[in-house]
């Protein structure tokens, strides 16, 4: 996984089901699970040797991600 490229989160658009994060300070990657409204959250899961880990999770606000943690980058072709 040492491959993948981040880049800071600049719009909450960005933060999409599958989407793999790391923190700024940190070098655990996690992978974002659906939004929560009832917890008003992401929930997030341990990511590792390209397997999420659902059995555990966490709940990380919107302002949370934007502020601590960067989004991988992927490359988007755009149809003509």
């Amino acid at each position: 996984m040492k491959d993948m490229t981040f880049n800071a989160i600049q719009d909450a658009y960005q933060l999409v089901q599958g989407a793999k994060i790391k923190g700024k300070k940190h070098e655990e990657i996690f992978e974002l699970g659906a939004y929560d409204a009832n917890k008003r959250g992401y929930t997030v899961y341990p990511f590792e040797n390209g397997m999420a880990y659902t059995d555990f999770a966490m709940i990380m606000a919107e302002k949370e991600l934007m502020t601590h943690y960067l989004i991988e980058t992927i490359k988007v072709s755009k149809a003509a």
